[in-house]
């Protein structure tokens, strides 16, 4: 029985696009492979559905972002999903090795894996914070719990994503998983670091960092408020804008942050005290570890 489907989205970048599935396609444990093409220019989804028919195409009229996503895990019919981006790969037995963690936990969301960087395969920034995670969990998680998730590096229970919601339409992308991990936890679902789940990411060279930027503070404004206590929402605030440099995506950032007060005074669900307390342990290494800091 396939246990798995991999989704991928991807907007305007053919070449690692193609070589991308190439690899996917070529794994030992290879999963079928749902992708969605965010209205790309470039010609990406006809290359795909010539020279890859086996992968499922959704052709989206625009650029979804993260919410082209939630659009193939409709399409999934496995009890897992693991999402991939286009820059990114599974090493051979990742994908195995997640789903029987899945298989073997029942009160597991997801399982994050390894990230080495490309071309030197060196470990993510972002490694020392999840392999060191301070957020207490039961005996019996077979990693470090974790309050945050890196979608393209993660295994998904697919009834847990959906029943959550999935990704936020309106962060579109950039830290869109932090309010989907957020709201895994406040409905009792653990989430999990594996460092023998490893993924391989090739930096695309095409994205735009500032933007990028912009988007993940904007994010990360938005989660804070919808989620976390207004002492710790006003402690976060502080500590993101310490930490972006003063200029106009900086600017540009809080002002749309801003602009949605409406929304997030509407959609506020403060998380519960036990994952309230996991975020606030989490506090000290996020504001010491360089995946943190907001450059570019």
């Amino acid at each position: 029985m396939t246990r798995v489907t991999v989704v991928m989205i991807t907007h305007n970048r053919r070449a690692e696009l193609m070589k991308t599935l190439r690899q996917m396609t070529g794994l030992p444990d290879a999963a079928p492979i749902i992708l969605v093409d965010n209205g790309s220019t470039d010609g990406s989804a006809d290359a795909v559905a010539r020279s890859f028919p086996s992968v499922t195409l959704i052709r989206a009229d625009r650029n979804l972002g993260a919410v082209g996503r939630n659009l193939a895990v409709r399409r999934v019919s496995t009890p897992y999903v693991a999402f991939c981006d286009d820059d990114t790969r599974w090493q051979p037995g990742a994908l195995t090795r997640a789903a029987d963690l899945l298989d073997q936990y029942p009160g597991l969301a997801s399982v994050t894996g390894r990230c080495l960087v490309e071309p030197e395969l060196t470990e993510d920034p972002i490694t020392p914070e999840v392999r060191h995670s301070p957020v207490p969990g039961p005996a019996w998680l077979p990693g470090p719990a974790l309050l945050g998730v890196m979608a393209g590096l993660s295994m998904f229970r697919v009834s847990a994503f959906t029943g959550a919601g999935g990704f936020c339409e309106r962060m579109w992308l950039g830290g869109e998983e932090e309010l989907l991990a957020l709201d895994l936890a406040a409905r009792g679902w653990w989430m999990v670091w594996a460092e023998d789940v490893v993924i391989h990411h090739a930096p695309s060279v095409t994205r735009d960092p500032t933007r990028r930027r912009q988007l993940g503070i904007r994010n990360t404004l938005w989660t804070l408020w919808l989620r976390r206590p207004l002492r710790s929402a006003l402690r976060g605030s502080a500590r993101v804008l310490s930490s972006a440099p003063l200029d106009r995506f900086t600017v540009a950032a809080v002002w749309e942050a801003l602009r949605s007060a409406g929304w997030v005074l509407r959609s506020r669900a403060v998380v519960p005290r036990s994952v309230e307390r996991g975020l606030c342990l989490l506090e000290h290494s996020q504001r010491h570890s360089r995946a943190r800091r907001y450059v570019g």
